[in-house]
């Protein structure tokens, strides 16, 4: 019974947020658009939730989510083309610039789930409970919808403005952000894959900067993104500042940082190594190493 009030209100949040946040912009048969984006990706994950739920898997879960970033852009940017007879510059960069990265980030995730033999250890005790396994597949979808909500509003904005500083400062913050979370997540792949490694913890590279440089890159992204909306955006479409923020506070308080330091204090926690590692690396905001 809780898992299904979770789910209820989870779905609640994503879909008021939607509807609020897409207030203002293009509309379809008296419907925000936006807001219609919003349940289409609540409906994608619910429809690969009932497989999954059937089969007990996880297989395709971070697949989907990537799916649904993908699929939501392209119907945005749909929409957005036949209610302006095309679309401008800077909806266009945007989408472009989330399917490549949910592109990476998809094929990253669907390799390293196969690598681990087609299941994640996350789902070990939900995914043989429905209830409990949808309240996962419908976080998903507020993750996408929140996540991309500046991009998305952006996509759909009924009004337009000259492409200038914002634009061009948030695609150099964008590109900066991508270019350090796909070198960091190659660097710790390549990492793992090298049998010498085996049972360590990564220091080297990028990580030698940060002890969360994928997060970093991630989060930088997305602000990148909101930079580029800023120019776009007026009354309660000021709601999808929250994209950055919530990447934020969901690698750093929740899913991310939380989760690998409890993780590494049990692997490593007596290593000394370890533990200057930890004393003398940043936890997310990147600075050169001192040797």
């Amino acid at each position: 019974m809780k898992s299904v009030i979770v789910v209820i209100i989870v779905a609640a949040i994503a879909l008021a947020f939607g509807w609020f946040a897409g207030s203002g912009g293009i509309e379809v048969a008296g419907y925000s658009a936006y807001f219609l984006c919003v349940l289409l990706a609540m409906f994608i994950n619910l429809l690969v939730f009932i497989p999954s739920a059937i089969a007990k898997s996880d297989t395709f879960y971070d697949t989907t989510g990537a799916i649904t970033y993908a699929t939501v852009t392209v119907v945005a940017c749909v929409i957005s083309y036949s209610h302006h007879g095309g679309l401008d510059l800077r909806g266009l960069v945007i989408a472009a610039l989330v399917i490549l990265w949910c592109g990476r980030l998809g094929t990253f995730l669907f390799i390293r789930i196969h690598a681990m033999g087609g299941t994640d250890s996350r789902f070990e005790k939900i995914k043989v409970n429905p209830a409990r396994f949808l309240v996962a597949w419908t976080l998903q979808g507020l993750w996408v919808v929140l996540t991309a909500s500046a991009a998305h509003v952006a996509i759909l904005a009924e009004t337009r403005a000259p492409i200038g500083v914002f634009f061009a400062g948030g695609l150099a913050v964008w590109v900066l952000g991508f270019v350090w979370e796909g070198v960091a997540d190659a660097q710790k792949s390549a990492c793992k894959k090298d049998p010498d490694n085996k049972g360590k913890f990564i220091n080297v590279g990028l990580w030698k900067w940060s002890r969360h440089p994928n997060y970093f890159g991630e989060i930088t992204l997305w602000t990148g993104i909101l930079v580029m909306a800023i120019p776009v955006l007026s009354g309660l479409s000021w709601l999808v500042v929250i994209s950055p923020i919530f990447v934020f506070v969901l690698l750093t308080k929740i899913s991310g940082v939380n989760l690998q330091m409890k993780q590494g204090l049990e692997r490593w926690g007596d290593d000394p190594e370890y533990r200057d590692y930890l004393a003398n690396t940043p936890m997310l905001i990147p600075r050169p190493p001192k040797d």
